[in-house]
């Protein structure tokens, strides 16, 4: 059945400050759609939008998990987490103090993921076996590129249909984001995820885009199909290329 997701002009911000106006953007089922901006420009917004985090002041925000619409404007995170919508914030938001593998089970409290548990948690291990070898330390003692493994982990442990990231690459070096970026394709393929993520580090990201969207001050200002088509874009090719 069909998993998307899809914002219809949508407009929010935070007291008096508004950071996004009429923002409009859809991932169909099984696309990965990246969200390009440099910081300040409204993607993390976007992404709050999304997982109530923040309520829009205009706008729809739409999910459909397995033919069934939900509108999700004005419900709370967990319910939205419930429906079948994994998160992974940025900052990755990990509890430090517990085990990698207590970060992971704490990710399977969802109604429909609670019965796959051990299923889950060995894609889990597979997928990362540096997750494995650690399952025992806490998560506090991780690098920042194991870190970014056990978020996405956590978030796979809810068995979700749409998948949001936001800003995967913040603070791993470079060769760990191009790893964690194949990742999230690799992933993506193999359980047939719908993928929304924002991301700054255009070269990376593109990789992996069936869609892009380039934000520029709360505004979506480009959107095109695949890398080709953003890289030959005049605003990419400013803001990102250099050119």
């Amino acid at each position: 059945m069909a998993n998307s997701l899809t914002l219809e002009n949508v407009s929010a911000g935070y007291g008096a400050v508004r950071v996004l106006s009429d923002v409009s953007l859809g991932a169909t089922d099984g696309e990965t759609v990246v969200l390009l901006g440099t910081n300040g420009n409204g993607k993390s917004t976007v992404i709050r939008c999304v997982t109530g985090q923040v309520r829009p002041t205009a706008g729809r925000i739409v999910a459909e998990i397995d033919g069934q619409s939900h509108d999700l404007v004005g419900m709370a995170t967990e319910d939205i987490v419930g429906l079948g919508i994994g998160i992974v914030p940025e900052g990755r938001r990990l509890f430090p103090k517990l085990t990698v593998e207590e970060n992971l089970l704490i990710g399977a409290y969802r109604r429909g993921a609670r019965v796959k548990i051990g299923p889950n948690l060995d894609f889990c291990f597979e997928t990362f076996p540096r997750l494995r070898e650690r399952r025992k330390q806490l998560a506090g003692s991780l690098s920042g590129g194991e870190q970014q493994m056990l978020a996405l982990g956590r978030a796979l442990m809810a068995s979700p249909r749409i998948l949001i990231i936001d800003e995967p690459s913040v603070g791993l070096a470079p060769i760990l984001v191009r790893h964690v970026i194949d990742k999230i394709a690799e992933l993506k393929t193999a359980l047939g995820l719908t993928v929304l993520m924002a991301e700054q580090n255009f070269q990376q990201a593109i990789r992996i885009a069936d869609r892009g969207y380039v934000l520029v001050h709360g505004k979506i200002e480009f959107s095109a199909s695949g890398e080709e088509d953003l890289r030959r874009s005049d605003i990419v090719r400013r803001l990102y290329l250099g050119i």
